[in-house]
C-alpha cells in the first residue's frame, strides 16, 4: 500500500520534483555544512583556474554533482563581478535571499520571520505556473550567518524536513574577495530522501523528467555530433543547481538599477540567463515568466 500512495503523491508533485532535487541535495551529515573557509576557498579558485577559464557554460562557472545512496550533491563555484563588499552585504540579509529565490521558477513565495533560535524563511515550492500558494509546500529553513568578515562570507540555512519522505536540507554559500571588482562564490545544496522520495524521484525521471539532461558530458561524442550529457536525478541536480546561481548573478546584476526597477530588471536578466542554456533549462516563455513572478511578488510583499 505504501508503494501505490507515494506513486499518487509522487504523480501528484513530480512536476516539482526538479525544485527539491536542484535546491535541497544531500545531507553533509552530523558534522557540518563542510564549508570549506576562506583559506580552502583561495585554494579553490586557484585549483579551478583552468575549469574557470574554459568550459561549456562560456564564462567563469564550474558545475559539478555526485549521487550515492539516499543522497544527491550539487556544488557551483563562480566568479561574479561584483565586489566582495557587495556580496557579503546583500547576502548577509536573509530578506534579500527571498528577493533571490523567488526568480526561481518554481519558488511561489518565500518570507524572513523571527524565530526562536534566529530568522527562519518560509519557503514555498510549487508547479511552473500559477498556483495558489495552499497547494504549495512548505520548507522552513533557520539562517545562520556563520561569518561574513572582510574577507570571508559563509551563509548556511538548514531545514530538518521537507515534502515526500525528503530531510535535513541544507544550503551552503560562502565567498571571497578575488580583486576589488570580483568575487569568487561556492555554493553547496543537499538533502536526504527516503523510500518515498526514491519512488518519487524514479515516478518523476520515467514521466515529466524523461529525456532531460543536465551540463556534464558523459562522452565526447561522435565525429560531427554534440557531446551526450548526464541525465537521471544528476541532471535534475545539475539543472537546479544552474537555475539558483543565475538567481544570485541576476539578483547582483539588478542593484545596478534604481530600487524599484530592480526585480523587473532580476526577472528580465534570469529569464534571459536561462535561455543561453534552453536545452537543460527552457520550461516556459518569457510573457508567461514575467506574468507569473510579478504577481507572486506582490503576493510575497503583502501576505500577512
Amino acid at each position: 500500500m505504501w508503494f501505490i500512495h507515494a506513486v499518487r503523491r509522487a504523480s501528484r508533485y513530480s512536476i516539482v520534483l526538479p525544485l527539491w532535487l536542484g535546491l535541497f541535495m544531500p545531507a553533509w551529515g552530523a558534522g557540518g555544512s563542510q564549508a570549506l573557509g576562506p583559506a580552502g576557498l583561495r585554494a579553490r579558485h586557484v585549483a579551478l583556474g583552468p575549469q574557470l577559464a574554459s568550459n561549456q557554460f562560456q564564462g567563469p562557472l564550474y558545475l559539478v554533482s555526485s549521487e550515492s545512496t539516499g543522497q544527491l550533491e550539487g556544488d557551483v563555484y563562480a566568479l561574479v563581478k561584483h565586489p566582495f563588499g557587495t556580496v557579503r552585504t546583500e547576502l548577509s540579509d536573509p530578506g534579500h535571499w527571498c528577493d533571490m529565490l523567488i526568480l526561481h521558477l518554481n519558488i511561489k513565495f518565500c518570507r524572513a520571520r523571527p524565530a526562536a533560535a534566529g530568522t527562519q524563511l518560509d519557503v514555498r515550492l510549487g508547479r511552473k505556473h500559477d498556483q495558489p500558494l495552499v497547494e504549495a509546500s512548505t520548507v522552513l529553513f533557520s539562517y545562520r550567518k556563520v561569518a561574513a568578515e572582510a574577507d570571508y562570507l559563509d551563509i548556511e540555512l538548514e531545514a530538518a524536513d521537507g515534502p515526500l519522505d525528503t530531510q535535513d536540507y541544507r544550503i551552503l554559500l560562502e565567498a571571497i574577495p578575488i580583486s576589488e571588482r570580483q568575487s569568487f562564490i561556492h555554493m553547496r545544496y543537499s538533502f536526504a530522501y527516503g523510500r518515498t522520495g526514491r519512488v518519487a524521484m524514479q515516478f518523476y525521471l520515467a514521466t515529466l523528467g524523461r529525456g532531460k539532461v543536465g551540463f556534464t558530458q558523459t562522452t565526447a561524442g561522435m565525429p560531427g555530433q554534440p557531446p551526450e550529457l548526464i541525465g537521471g536525478v544528476r541532471g535534475v541536480v545539475e539543472r537546479n543547481t544552474m537555475r539558483y546561481y543565475l538567481a544570485i548573478e541576476s539578483y547582483l546584476d539588478a542593484l545596478s538599477a534604481p530600487l524599484p526597477q530592480r526585480f523587473e530588471k532580476g526577472l528580465e536578466a534570469w529569464f534571459a540567463a536561462t535561455e543561453k542554456y534552453a536545452r537543460q533549462l527552457h520550461e516556459v516563455e518569457r510573457a508567461a515568466y514575467l506574468d507569473m513572478k510579478r504577481k507572486e511578488y506582490q503576493r510575497q510583499q503583502t501576505a500577512p
